[in-house]
């Protein structure tokens, strides 16, 4: 019990006095996880929106797919990247492989489909009245899918925010594809699992406080989120 007390006060003490190595820790895993939410939200929204507002021929498929997609294991997605960026495969030549380039594309994998699949059911959950209310008052094509995306934007929002959760809590693609260099490719979520091996509990607890806050703050956020859209449809 003394010992578990130690550490705690000793992670604290890490987060109070602002120490460099957590903080370079903190920001290359905001970086990391910040620039595949961003690829995955301007690629997935505008995916996610044209399937939910267009029928076209395998739709039915991409739907499938996507919410397969949704719950790809980790470590399959950490070995395709890892094979496509060896030496030996396809985009070896790139030499993107153990850099925080590689850790993106590992987390745009796992996140887009979340967020297109999440998008796509904001949509299709509109009232159809949106749509024929849009058209009875002459509104364009366009005009009717910009009313349609109005309505759904909070159900949107929330999936780009479920998008950001995913990628924050990812341990084992990044591993693999980023190798847990220190100072380089070493963020979160691995230290805590290379750290608590080695029995370096201080900063593994200081940073799964802070992820745990993280964490606190996103779900806070989604059920905001989620209520305002609940209040907007009540009214």
């Amino acid at each position: 019990m003394n010992s578990m007390t130690e550490g705690f006060l000793k992670a604290f003490s890490l987060i109070y006095n602002l120490d460099q190595e957590l903080l370079g820790i903190i920001l290359l895993s905001l970086k990391v996880s910040g620039a595949a939410l961003i690829i995955s939200s301007i690629i997935g929204v505008p995916a996610g929106a044209v399937i939910g507002l267009k029928k076209f021929p395998g739709r039915g498929f991409i739907i499938t797919l996507l919410n397969t997609f949704m719950g790809l294991p980790p470590v399959v997605v950490g070995l395709f990247v890892y094979l496509l960026l060896s030496r030996s495969g396809p985009l070896g030549f790139m030499g993107l492989l153990y850099t925080p380039s590689a850790m993106v594309a590992a987390q745009i994998i796992l996140a887009l489909p979340i967020v297109a699949s999440l998008c796509h059911s904001a949509i299709v959950a509109v009232d159809p009245i949106i749509g024929q209310a849009s058209i009875t008052l002459g509104a364009t094509p366009y005009q009717k899918a910009v009313a349609i995306i109005k309505e759904a934007r909070y159900g949107i929002l929330s999936s780009v925010i479920a998008g950001f959760g995913r990628v924050m809590a990812e341990v084992g693609a990044i591993l693999i594809v980023g190798g847990n260099i220190a100072g380089y490719t070493r963020v979160m979520t691995t230290t805590i699992a290379l750290e608590t091996d080695k029995g370096n509990f201080e900063l593994a607890l200081a940073l799964g406080v802070i992820l745990l806050i993280i964490s606190l703050i996103i779900n806070i956020a989604l059920h905001l989120i989620q209520r305002k859209g609940m209040a907007g449809t009540i009214r």
